[in-house]
């Protein structure tokens, strides 16, 4: 545009000059008609040549503006291009698509004049991300803070899966995966829930921490409600749920197990889901007679904006297994868990309370009732102290105990 400015300035200084000329001419010698004529017929031709220039010039000034834009978007699309490639240089590194986290617990037990004190679990994730629809999780856990022959501890592999999605909505898991039953064993960090020790009817009926082996879906099926199912390996026992893991070190795979639950989390704070599990052969083959088992569990989760909070979960198994003791055929425990969570002005962070009623009935081998209440308190909330007091009773034995127990738990 400097130029097209620059252009009409001289033009008008011609035109003006041309003028000045002419009137100068006309005050020295008055032209006559024809003359006259002639004068104008010339300054037409003058004026229709400077138009015509004055156009191709502007031309010249759009063309040469058209290329500057061009060129300016150009670069533009190049550095767009040169910092896209960078990103993605950057984003395709180990480094920065893989993941750390991990928690870990200690423990203080004094349980009837017996005190003890145990580094019960220190555990590590590892997670990494190959694309946008592909991705690998583990944990790797040392219990009791030393393993080896002759010491109490264990190195566990618990958790070891490829995922894949299939859609927004759908996915594929594989590999070594905890399985989705109750609440502490989908969500166990020490800092999720209240007291030093687990739930005792998610240790021993469902029994948490409860991995295995093998492949299924998982997913979305309309807003709020996410499923799961699986076929993976299964227990080896003939009684007692929890010893009967495998824990996927050189399991019995002659006799799987599926898994499917539903979890509805559509209201912020709640959770309603439930389970069901079908044992093949819980005994893994001991017999060739009929020992199927299968386990039924239903829990809510409620944490209301106000602080209140409550847990109740029910489990059971039918047992159909040739080689248990008459009355083991069923076994189930439930609990209660009322809790108050809320800000404390005296230090930072908050402070909860929770009182726990539950009752295991082992078949014929054991039932009891429990009833505990304690208190938490998170700096932050990747952080917790607790405090608990449990007092068990043992119906068949008629005896009863109790038990005192501090903790420090933590997930980052």
């Amino acid at each position: 545009m400097n130029k097209r400015s620059n252009f009409k300035s001289k033009f008008q200084v011609v035109s003006l000059v041309a003028s000045i000329l002419f009137v100068s001419n006309v005050q020295a010698e008055a032209p006559d008609a024809e003359e006259m004529w002639k004068i104008i017929q010339q300054q037409q031709k003058v004026i229709e040549q400077l138009q015509q220039k004055l156009e191709q010039t502007e031309q010249k000034v759009e063309v040469a503006e058209q290329k500057v834009e061009e060129t300016a978007q150009e670069v533009e699309a190049a550095a767009e291009a040169i910092e896209t490639a960078q990103t993605s240089s950057a984003g395709s590194s180990w480094f920065e698509k893989t993941s750390v986290g991990g928690y870990g617990e200690l423990h203080y037990n004094s349980q009837d004049g017996n005190d003890s004190i145990d580094f019960h679990r220190f555990v590590l994730y590892f997670g990494h991300e190959f694309t946008d629809n592909i991705r690998f999780f583990s944990e790797l856990e040392l219990e009791h803070a030393l393993s080896g022959n002759g010491k109490p501890g264990e190195v566990e592999l618990e958790q070891a899966w490829i995922e894949m999605d299939i859609n927004d909505n759908h996915r594929i898991r594989a590999g070594l995966d905890i399985l989705p039953i109750g609440i502490i064993n989908v969500t166990h960090e020490p800092n999720t829930f209240y007291g030093v020790e687990r739930p005792e009817v998610e240790k021993r009926i469902i029994p948490a921490t409860w991995w295995e082996a093998g492949i299924g879906l998982n997913g979305e099926l309309a807003p709020g409600w996410n499923y799961d199912v699986r076929l993976h390996s299964g227990l080896s026992t003939t009684t007692n749920i929890r010893s009967g893991r495998q824990k996927v070190a050189s399991s019995n795979a002659d006799h799987p197990a599926t898994t499917a639950s539903l979890r509805y989390t559509g209201i912020p704070g709640l959770e309603i889901g439930g389970a069901i599990q079908y044992q093949s052969d819980i005994t893994a083959g001991a017999t060739t007679a009929s020992n199927s088992a299968t386990l039924f569990e239903g829990h809510v989760d409620w944490k209301h904006k106000s602080g209140f909070g409550l847990r109740g979960l029910y489990a059971q198994w039918d047992l159909d297994n040739q080689l248990s003791i008459v009355g083991d055929d069923t076994q189930y425990g439930y609990y209660i868990e009322p809790a108050y969570r809320f800000p404390v002005s005296f230090i930072p962070g908050e402070m909860g309370i929770f009182a726990r009623w539950s009752e295991l009935d082992y078949g014929s081998t054991k039932e009891e009732e429990r009833i505990g209440f304690g208190l938490n308190y998170w700096p932050v909330d990747q952080v917790s102290f607790k405090f608990d007091w449990t007092d068990v009773d043992d119906v068949d034995a008629n005896t009863s105990s109790n038990s005192l127990n501090l903790g420090l738990g933590y997930q980052f």
